[in-house]
C-alpha cells in the first residue's frame, strides 16, 4: 500500500463525510446514474445526518449529485465527451495555480509537495489506483494552499474531482506511470520556484489528460 497523505485529526465531520462520499463517486462505488438515499449513505459511511447532508449539498453544487426531494439522490451520469469539456475548463486554472504556487511556495509547503510526490511514486510501484487518486487529491490541495489564490482554487477543485472520476473510468488501468511522471515534474518545478517551468509542466499534464479524453470520447 502506498503512503497516504494523512488528513488532520481535527478535520470537521462534514469534511470527512465529503471526502468519503467524493471517493465513492470518483471510484464509481456509487455508480454513475444510480440512485441512493440519504439514509443509506449515512449508514454506509457511519457519520451523522447533518454532516452527510452538508456534504451532499456541496457535491450537488459541484455537479456530482442531483438532490431530488422525495425521490432520492441521483449520482451524476458519466459521458465520455464531457471529459473534454472538463479539461478545457480546467487547463487555464491549473496553469495559474502552478505558476502562483512556484512564486509563493514556502518551506513547509515544499515538504507537502514532496510527500505527495512520494505517495504518488509508491502508488505506481504498488499498482494501487486508489492510493494514486488520494495522492493526486492531496497534491491538488497542497497546490491550492501554496498558490495563495482562493478564487482559482475554488473554481478548480470540482473540475479536478470530475477529472479524477473520468480518469478512473477510462484510464486508471494503464495511465499510472505516465501521469505520475508528469505530476512529479510539475512538483519539482514548483519546489524549485520556477514559475515558467511550472506553468509549462501544468500545460503538459493537461495536454496528456486531454489526449486521454479525446480517445475516450472516440470510443
Amino acid at each position: 500500500m502506498a503512503d497516504e497523505i494523512p488528513t488532520s485529526a481535527f478535520e470537521p465531520v462534514a469534511a470527512k463525510a465529503y471526502r468519503a462520499l467524493e471517493r465513492m463517486i470518483v471510484t464509481l462505488e456509487l455508480a454513475p446514474g444510480s440512485v441512493a438515499t440519504e439514509g443509506a449513505l449515512i449508514e454506509r459511511i457511519g457519520l451523522g445526518r447533518t454532516p452527510v447532508r452538508e456534504a451532499l449539498q456541496r457535491l450537488a453544487w459541484e455537479g456530482l449529485v442531483d438532490i431530488r426531494p422525495r425521490a432520492g439522490l441521483a449520482i451524476a451520469p458519466l459521458h465520455a465527451s464531457d471529459w473534454l469539456r472538463v479539461i478545457d475548463a480546467r487547463r487555464g486554472l491549473e496553469i495559474v495555480l502552478a505558476r502562483s504556487a512556484a512564486r509563493f511556495v514556502r518551506r513547509e509547503a515544499a515538504g507537502d509537495f514532496q510527500r505527495a510526490a512520494l505517495a504518488m511514486h509508491n502508488a505506481v510501484v504498488a499498482g494501487d489506483v486508489i492510493a494514486f487518486l488520494e495522492a493526486d487529491k492531496a497534491l491538488d490541495e497542497v497546490m491550492a494552499r501554496a498558490a495563495d489564490n482562493p478564487f482559482a482554487a475554488r473554481m478548480a477543485a470540482p473540475l479536478q474531482t470530475h477529472s479524477r472520476r473520468f480518469w478512473f473510468r477510462y484510464k486508471a488501468e494503464t495511465g499510472l506511470a505516465e501521469s505520475a511522471e508528469l505530476h512529479v515534474a510539475l512538483i519539482r518545478a514548483i519546489v524549485e520556484g520556477d514559475e515558467n517551468s511550472a506553468a509549462l509542466k501544468a500545460e503538459h499534464l493537461m495536454a496528456l489528460l486531454r489526449l486521454h479524453a479525446e480517445v475516450a470520447a472516440g470510443r
